[in-house]
């Protein structure tokens, strides 16, 4: 995880390094799948043959219009905003070749594999070779605001719920927090409108003006050449949510401090009976990163690598869900929410040496469990606990919750 940037969940295909196999089940056994995907990992120039006649021209077109060091500057600006450090990068990538990820068969990993049926495997691929899946994100990124007009969800479904919940967050815990914006993340809006487009375009190429407006539009075009991607609306583009702020970066773009809600994760809770306590849960473990930023905890610890990254996302687990049941944060019942949270853990993180690992489906449950138990056992319930004291009795609870097979 990036020191800016801490995901909780993103299907958002990667164009380089992560992406792995970039086509889907249907191409898995084409003799030159090996040599396309190596081409996306390397960031060099791929056979635009392999599409059909109409995505081949725009692809086309878009190759010859961008600049010369395009990739380097998708690469560094991925780098640099953590872009691709993501909590379930198995699930992300299984939705491109469920062959290449054994972690077992869950209704949300099942469901992340049939959220691309029937798209055509070859514009899947210049999708991500071009970093078009990652374009919402950048587009929440920097050019996001909160404003009494978002919604969230793709009818605005979880708009109540959700900003109801960003504003109980603020006055439970004991951070400075007037300064985080809570937003959504929609693609068929920004694949709709090459004006809106653009800024990204230019942010990730070196465009500017009319010449980032132009490819914007194929681009557009591109991404209308399958049904199945639904003018981006398709959860691919925005199966993401995640915390972000520049405290302690030494070069700041001058983004505010944010939590972004992607409706393609929402779609998803909801699509497999998750819709209830778990679009909370995921906003609840996103503002626990923000304390984590504000008390300097991602830097107090002596831990390194998949344990650091480990204990940070654990530790949100465990905030989140203490702000879930405490009787001055959402009061929710803990078994209810601990049902929910366990239900979407289970989708598992195979990354035991990344240092994206966010912990076991085992752990994170433990940790939730935790953060649960704190505050239902608490003598007076209505009582808070400072945020520094809740970090301390967690460093301290850290090793039985991390112990194999852990189920406590």
């Amino acid at each position: 995880m990036k020191k800016t940037l801490a995901w909780a969940v993103t299907v958002g295909i990667a164009a380089t390094c992560t992406l792995g196999a970039a086509l889907p089940a249907a191409a898995a056994d084409d003799t030159t799948s090996a040599a396309v995907t190596s081409a996306a990992s390397s960031g060099s120039a791929f056979d635009t043959s392999r599409l059909s006649p109409e995505a081949k021209a725009l692809a086309d077109k878009i190759l010859a219009a961008l600049p010369a060091g395009w990739q380097q500057r998708r690469d560094a600006a991925a780098a640099k905003y953590g872009i691709h450090d993501t909590q379930w990068a198995d699930l992300r990538d299984s939705a491109i070749n469920p062959g290449d990820y054994q972690c077992g068969s869950t209704a949300m990993r099942d469901y992340s594999r049939k959220m691309l049926e029937g798209a055509d495997p070859g514009l899947l691929f210049a999708l991500s070779f071009f970093g078009v899946l990652d374009m919402p994100t950048y587009d929440a990124l920097f050019f996001g605001s909160e404003s009494k007009s978002n919604t969230f969800g793709v009818n605005g479904e979880y708009t109540n719920e959700l900003t109801h919940e960003g504003k109980n967050l603020k006055k439970f815990w004991d951070i400075y927090s007037d300064d985080i914006q809570l937003m959504p993340m929609h693609g068929g809006a920004l694949f709709s409108s090459p004006e809106r487009l653009a800024p990204v375009v230019g942010l990730m190429y070196g465009l500017e003006g009319q010449d980032a407006q132009n490819v914007a539009q194929l681009f557009i075009l591109l991404v209308n050449a399958d049904p199945v991607l639904q003018g981006g609306n398709n959860p691919i583009f925005t199966f993401n949510a995640f915390a972000f702020s520049e405290k302690g970066d030494p070069q700041p773009a001058g983004i505010s401090d944010r939590i972004v809600m992607g409706d393609g994760i929402l779609e998803a809770l909801k699509a497999v009976g998750l819709g209830d306590t778990a679009p909370r849960a995921i906003l609840a473990h996103e503002f626990g990163h923000h304390v984590q930023y504000e008390d300097n905890l991602f830097a107090n610890t002596t831990l390194t690598g998949p344990e650091a990254t480990r204990r940070t996302e654990l530790m949100a687990d465990a905030f989140g869900t203490y702000f879930l049941t405490h009787s001055r944060g959402e009061a929710l019942n803990a078994k209810r929410v601990l049902g929910s949270e366990k239900s979407f853990y289970e989708v598992g993180d195979c990354g035991f040496k990344s240092p994206g690992h966010h912990g076991t489906p085992n752990q994170r449950f433990a940790a939730s469990s935790w953060g649960a138990s704190v505050a239902d056992d608490a003598a007076n319930q209505g009582h808070i606990l400072p945020s520094l004291k809740l970090d301390e009795l967690f460093e301290a609870k850290l090793p039985d919750i991390v112990k194999p097979d852990t189920t406590n």
